[in-house]
């Protein structure tokens, strides 16, 4: 089977962003599948472009690189730009390239546009999948006000969900949000998963950046995009009501809201217990897993990023390291069904302060929440399995 695959973010594991195709493309071409990845580089990820168009091989996945980057510090403006030419090109190549099946994997829901046209011209089986609620979720941050733009925003939606003959959610939530728009969509979830084979480490190793004085005490980290919608901010207001000299936060990654979260740090005096990081590879990143008490699982307390399915989760996950989390969605619940975490209140610093706490002091009771995260991660959200599982419902089509 040829399978035709349109995702601007594609990365490997030596950068510092999401591998979630890498890894599924890879699997399947390692069960005989020919895969073709067409993307755009992104300043989080390893893929580079040094002209319009760059192709490249990695491993056993075909990449065809449409050099239109995006960036979450780049104005409204640009992104649209950049993401209107990925998606005008990537029509091109629906209608071109051979192929059997055509997967799209939004935001920003403009990737559809090269399925509707493999869909609509050329009969071929369209896969959608979602990985954020879009316009819904630019609704509900304010990014679009104007009632035109958002009725338009919506009737795509509902166009591209009755033309897809699969909708493949990242979450229970956001498969709700799609049958909210269109009852008789054929869905499947298949969130974000966990890479147990690379985050395992049989004993912790130091990163490369780590404080020396940081040695001996209780490290948490929060390892993922530093925007608007993961309000950071939570955090920092949390370890504000702690202080303890043994207790360090190591902020790892990067986004438009970096700048603004130093500043908070500096005006809480949180210097000494508060250090940003920056992106780093995946690589590295296990490493802070391996030393980490826990990991943060943070965002804006609005209704539509409650239902997220974030990286960062099940990185913990696959590294056995509880979460603290602040969304009131289906995690929320998962963190209660299975102990894997703790549950806190977006709006409540002190939960945040009494929950690291409990895990700085209690090792029985974090080692318990640590052997659960890393049995979700097994049985629940192993790559592989979800590979195998995405392949099916790809091969019944």
């Amino acid at each position: 089977m040829k399978i035709l695959i349109f995702y601007q973010y594609f990365g490997t594991p030596n950068g510092g962003w999401s591998t979630r195709f890498y890894e599924f493309a890879k699997r399947w071409g390692n069960e005989g599948h020919q895969v073709t990845v067409v993307t755009s580089p992104y300043y989080k990820s390893d893929i580079k472009a040094d002209k319009f168009i760059s192709k490249q091989w990695i491993e056993n996945i075909d990449l065809i690189v449409i050099n239109s980057p995006d960036s979450n510090k780049a104005g409204l403006f640009r992104r649209m730009l950049n993401a209107f030419i990925f998606s005008s090109v990537s029509v091109f190549y629906a209608l071109k390239l051979s192929y059997d099946v055509v997967l799209c994997s939004s935001g920003p829901i403009t990737i559809a546009l090269p399925g509707l046209a493999a869909s609509v011209f050329r009969r071929k089986k369209f896969v959608f999948e979602v990985r954020d609620l879009w316009p819904r979720g630019a609704v509900e941050l304010e990014k679009i006000k104007n009632p035109i733009a958002v009725k338009i925003g919506f009737a795509f939606e509902k166009w591209i969900y009755k033309n897809a003959n699969l909708v493949v959610a990242c979450s229970p939530g956001m498969e709700e949000g799609v049958l909210q728009v269109n009852a008789k969509s054929p869905t499947l979830v298949i969130p974000n998963s966990s890479d147990n084979d690379l985050f395992y480490l049989s004993e912790s190793m130091y990163p490369d950046k780590f404080p020396q004085n940081w040695k001996g005490k209780s490290v948490f980290i929060y390892a993922g995009s530093l925007g608007l919608m993961d309000e950071c901010s939570q955090i920092i207001k949390g370890i504000s009501k702690v202080n303890h000299e043994d207790i360090k936060i190591a902020i790892i990654g990067d986004g438009a809201e970096r700048e603004h979260l130093q500043g908070l740090v500096e005006s809480l005096g949180l210097q000494e217990t508060v250090e940003f990081f920056g992106l780093i590879p995946k690589r590295e990143v296990v490493k802070w897993f391996s030393v980490a008490k826990a990991s943060f699982v943070t965002f804006k307390d609005i209704p539509v990023l409650h239902t997220n399915s974030p990286n960062k989760m099940f990185d913990s996950f696959a590294a056995g390291v509880p979460i603290i989390q602040s969304t009131k969605g289906w995690i929320k619940d998962f963190v209660n069904e299975t102990g894997c975490g703790i549950n806190v209140d977006p709006n409540d610093p002190k939960t945040f302060s009494d929950a690291i706490l409990l895990l700085h002091s209690q090792p029985e009771q974090r080692q318990a929440m640590a052997d659960a995260a890393k049995n979700v991660a097994k049985e629940t959200f192993d790559r592989g399995k979800l590979a195998l599982r995405y392949l099916q419902r790809i091969k019944e089509l």
